[in-house]
């Protein structure tokens, strides 16, 4: 594909801010796939994970209010958690792998045009959903990774910098003093343990936290769009790529049903091809908790004796959330206690997820400490 740096300096900033679809080539699709606004009339909203609270305001502001495409208004939404430094879980200040290198993932999907993008591994570029967007609609594919992403990224005009936070990185060094007892590390009780919304131990004793932004939404003509971004498993092996990146397990939309995506433990999400999944649970007539909730099971089902408990429980948590092309929406975690995002015309609020197990069935998870005692 041959774009010239004219073409590139035109896009600038504007592909930092959405990298938006001719409208008119965007009209004639969706009248093709959805046929006129008086053919179809839904409740508009979005949906998120918790963390996507103020993003889900803004995103539902752009739709009602502005216009706005889809796509369009859940990337400005999840952007708030990328480029805020204090979410170490998204973008800048996101915690890094164990070489202290910070790799984001991201994907979007897009109902009207049937179209995808994504990036995995993709180092100092704050906001990968706009990265998974460019791929979406300036590319023939659907993936890139790596330095393969990064140039591209600085090809479109976005800008390189470092996203290791001071914050993050002393939660590093408390996690790489833990490593090893024998180690040349020395202990330090004044840097704090990483905060997350999961913390689970490892096989080899090694805290890791976990933390995305799914959102989701749909508006007045049946239109629905899907986006995940995140850091990834803090201390992951370089290179890892989770869920969030891969269509059909971190996020997926599908004009004629809806939208769907997911956060927690995406090695185990990637087994059942939970977003996929939940829309074709969706298709064939679930509501959109109904489905969050097969697709729990299906991933209970798929997990392997070790990340179990002696009850078959899982040893980790796993959220979905989905919403109908009409506007009905649904969530479900494997343990009591989650929460979603959601905005339509009655504001922006936090709701109770379905779950599959209540709070007494979880695990018991003992606190290890940095040395032992």
């Amino acid at each position: 594909m041959s774009i010239s740096r004219r073409h590139f300096v035109g896009i600038g900033a504007g592909a930092a801010a959405g990298l938006t679809l001719d409208r008119q080539a965007r009209a004639e699709v969706i009248e093709r796939s959805t046929g006129s606004a008086a053919d179809f009339a839904g409740r508009p909203v979005v949906i998120a994970s918790a963390n996507g609270i103020r993003g889900v305001a803004r995103a539902y502001d752009m739709i009602t209010k502005q216009n706005a495409d889809t796509l369009d208004a859940i990337i400005a939404g999840v952007n708030i958690e990328e480029l805020d430094p204090e979410d170490q879980f998204v973008g800048l200040g996101g915690l890094p792998n164990e070489e202290g290198v910070v790799e984001l993932d991201a994907s979007c999907m897009h109902g009207p045009t049937r179209r995808a993008g994504a990036v995995g591994a993709i180092q100092d570029i704050a906001t990968p959903s706009n990265v998974a967007k460019a791929v979406m609609d300036y590319t023939d594919h659907v993936m890139l990774v790596g330095p393969g992403a990064k140039k591209f990224a600085l090809q479109m005009g976005f800008k390189e910098q470092n996203l290791l936070t001071e914050k993050s990185r002393q939660d590093w060094l408390r996690w790489k003093a833990c490593l090893n007892p024998n180690d040349n590390w020395l202990d330090n009780p004044g840097i704090r343990e990483p905060a997350g919304k999961l913390a689970y131990d490892h096989p080899l004793h090694v805290k890791f936290t976990t933390g995305t932004i799914n959102m989701n939404a749909v508006n007045a003509r049946g239109d629905v769009s899907s986006v995940t971004t995140t850091s990834g498993r803090s201390w992951k092996l370089p290179g890892r790529v989770g869920d969030s990146p891969i269509i059909g397990a971190g996020q997926y939309c599908d004009n004629t049903v809806g939208a769907a995506g997911s956060t927690g433990r995406g090695e185990a999400n990637i087994k059942v091809c939970g977003a996929f999944l939940i829309v074709e649970f969706m298709r064939q007539g679930l509501t959109p908790e109904q489905a969050c909730l097969r697709t729990i099971e299906r991933v209970v089902a798929m997990t392997e004796t070790r990340l179990l408990d002696r009850n078959g429980r899982p040893l980790f948590d796993l959220e979905f959330y989905a919403l109908a092309k009409d506007g009905r929406i649904g969530a479900a975690s494997a343990y009591e206690g989650g929460h979603f995002a959601v905005a339509d015309a009655s504001g922006a609020r936090l709701v109770p997820m379905a779950f599959k197990y209540t709070k007494a069935e979880r695990p018991v998870m003992p606190e290890i400490s940095c040395r032992p005692a």
